[in-house]
């Protein structure tokens, strides 16, 4: 493809490692709903998707729109490809937030952007399953176990909403431009997941984690009363960090705090 200057500020970097490329492909499951990609950066893991199903493909960078456009003009007219220009995060959140119905997402998401856009795929009940590309730091978070340095509020609400898991690492010599960092990707099972969204859960998750060094009841104290009884009455310790409490815990905690508070 033709040289493209690349656009900072939209976090662009693009993966040219096709043996990477075809990983990602062989982490999506072979499942019954519409494949979405966000962001198709030079098409090169966009055409491989192509090949599998039908795919459904947005992107915020016009430019890049029109070289797909130009360079693969046979997907975009045999419908293999459907592109939308769009900044996702400007579509009103809801459920079918990217497809009215149940649908797969696979991306390579720009560092900056990952976290929201992994937290409305988790809100969204017709995302299914997701296989996304971030920051390794990032990716550890959404993966991580309790009792793991990395567990947080991100660990709390992939394990609420699915099965995270971590799949590889991606060496930051695999982009181009490369990046500074090394790249992960993890996949989400969403299939059997009956979660809906609750921003009240979600404000908690934030009180709970807001100094994560600190006892949890210190942090729950800012904003309910009688914590450190209602641990005792859930057989958590008083010392307990964020961290060394688990998902579910964390919902019987805020189960008890909404129906006595």
């Amino acid at each position: 493809m033709e040289n493209y200057r690349t656009k900072k500020h939209l976090g662009q970097n693009f993966l040219k490692s096709f043996s990477y490329i075809q990983q990602i492909i062989e982490s999506i499951p072979t499942l019954p709903y519409q494949l979405i990609e966000i962001g198709i950066g030079l098409g090169d893991l966009t055409q491989e998707l192509a090949k599998r199903d039908s795919l459904k493909a947005y992107e915020v960078d016009p430019d890049l729109c029109s070289l797909f456009r130009k360079h693969f003009a046979s997907l975009i007219t045999s419908k293999r490809v459907e592109l939308i220009q769009q900044d996702v995060l400007e579509i009103e959140q809801d459920q079918g937030w990217l497809h009215p119905s149940e649908y797969v997402l696979v991306s390579n998401l720009p560092y900056y952007v990952a976290t929201p856009i992994i937290l409305r795929l988790l809100r969204d009940s017709a995302c299914k399953y997701l296989v996304v590309m971030t920051q390794k730091e990032v990716a550890q978070k959404f993966c991580a176990h309790t009792k793991e340095s990395a567990f947080c509020a991100l660990s709390v609400l992939a394990q609420t909403f699915g099965k995270p898991q971590m799949l590889f690492d991606v060496p930051n010599t695999a982009f181009e431009p490369a990046p500074k960092v090394t790249s992960s990707v993890f996949c989400i099972d969403k299939i059997q997941s009956t979660a809906r969204r609750d921003s009240r859960f979600e404000e908690f998750l934030k009180t709970a984690f807001c100094a994560p060094r600190k006892k949890l009841a210190k942090n729950l104290q800012k904003a309910f009363k009688d914590i450190t009884s209602l641990l005792d009455t859930l057989h958590i310790r008083d010392d307990a960090r964020p961290h060394e409490v688990s998902t579910e815990q964390y919902h019987h905690i805020y189960q008890h705090i909404y129906k006595e508070f």
